[in-house]
């Protein structure tokens, strides 16, 4: 349930508590919220998912000053991203932008300057000959980790666990598991957790992505 609830799944929430005949707390609208955000994200409409967050509550940003950078330089990189697609095309939006943006920040923490010189660096080197510090900038993965720092920071302020507690139960039987093994308590070979239908006790991946660090993410595709 948590999980659902924090990684922005309304509809399988409501689903889930009615078939377990639970009654949570879900605050749908609020869900829905940090799923438009996160969209946005993705989809590197930086300015709108800035305006979402201040709608679901203004002092989140105001109060992490690492995360607002973070979004102002993924903005700062979307843009350059336009600007460096086609030969010739007009760099100016982007300077103005962490002219007016970036850099009265940057001065404030060192990393913020290094994060805006090196951000700045991908105006002068072409596109398709980064080194992987900068090609590292315009992976799609830099904004999956801004939008999960935007999320986790959303549940924060709204008082929820910022981590589902279906990750932590799998830790901790993880963790169960292991100090039995270790007392040479009798034990099958794997001890298949059963919560995922589509899969068999025998999917020695499964079992290994649990084993080995105890997060089970091979359960939550």
């Amino acid at each position: 349930m948590d999980y659902l609830i924090s990684e922005g799944y309304p509809s399988a929430a409501q689903k889930f508590a009615l078939e377990a005949n639970i009654q949570p707390k879900v605050d749908v609208e609020s869900i829905e919220g940090r799923v438009e955000i996160r969209n946005a994200i993705y989809g590197g409409d930086i300015q709108t998912a800035v305006e979402k967050i201040n709608e679901l509550n203004p002092q989140v940003l105001d109060q992490d000053s690492a995360l607002h950078f973070s979004l102002l330089r993924l903005q700062l990189v979307e843009l350059i991203r336009t600007c460096t697609a086609t030969p010739n095309a007009d760099i100016n939006p982007a300077l103005t932008f962490a002219t007016t943006h970036l850099a009265p920040r940057a001065p404030t923490n060192p990393e913020f300057l290094e994060d805006l010189e090196r951000t700045m660096a991908l105006l002068i080197f072409p596109p398709d000959n980064l080194a992987p510090p900068l090609a590292a900038l315009l992976d799609p993965n830099l904004r999956k980790d801004v939008a999960k720092r935007v999320n986790e920071a959303l549940l924060q302020s709204q008082t929820e666990r910022t981590k589902a507690k279906l990750y932590d139960l799998v830790k901790l039987r993880a963790w169960a598991e292991q100090k039995a093994r270790e007392a040479k308590k009798d034990l099958p070979e794997r001890i298949d957790l059963g919560l995922d239908p589509s899969r068999n006790g025998d999917d020695k991946s499964q079992e290994s992505g649990i084993h080995s660090n105890g997060e089970g993410e091979a359960m939550v595709a």
